[in-house]
């Protein structure tokens, strides 16, 4: 959304796929999607990412053959440093990155390590697809098409089978 600060508190559904929706992270089977070893970096940079940023939870995610659909959340970074006594040091607040940096350092450092498995060809669509979520009941039904999308891969829009339609 034009204007708004991707660096606040709150919880974005974001989207993100591979250069031309080659599939390259494992495939669907029985609705059950079977990550290979470049879909099993790309699940770990993920939890690394929340490692990286103490200011973001990873609500929820999954790795498709071909794309990512993830909830992060964007934490208050307020951490207490200091006593009560010593209030220069109460509070300390570090600058938390805009959603795009964060994506960004996200594809960076699972490019880096597929191409060090010796995937040189792997890259990253550019930009990504995201949304504020705006309530409980939006964050559940996005939970819920999260954590169906295995199964229902075989009329997903970035199934490959199903782009030219």
């Amino acid at each position: 959304m034009v204007g708004y600060d991707y660096s606040q508190e709150g919880m974005y559904f974001v989207t993100f796929c591979t250069k031309e929706r080659i599939e390259w992270f494992g495939e669907v089977k029985n609705g059950e999607m079977l990550l290979n070893k470049y879909g099993e970096i790309t699940e770990q940079q993920l939890s690394w990412l929340a490692k990286q940023y103490k200011y973001i939870n990873i609500d929820c995610k999954i790795v498709m053959p071909n794309h990512v659909h993830t909830i992060l959340e964007i934490l208050p970074d307020v951490e207490i440093v200091g006593t009560g006594r010593d209030l220069s040091l109460r509070f300390q607040q570090s600058k938390i990155k805009p959603l795009p940096e964060l994506i960004g350092a996200l594809k960076t450092t699972s490019s880096k390590l597929i191409h060090r498995n010796g995937f040189n060809d792997f890259a990253w669509q550019r930009s990504y697809w995201d949304r504020i979520i705006r309530d409980e009941a939006e964050l559940n039904r996005i939970r819920e098409y999260i954590f169906n999308n295995p199964q229902n891969w075989e009329q997903d829009r970035n199934n490959s089978e199903n782009i030219f339609m």
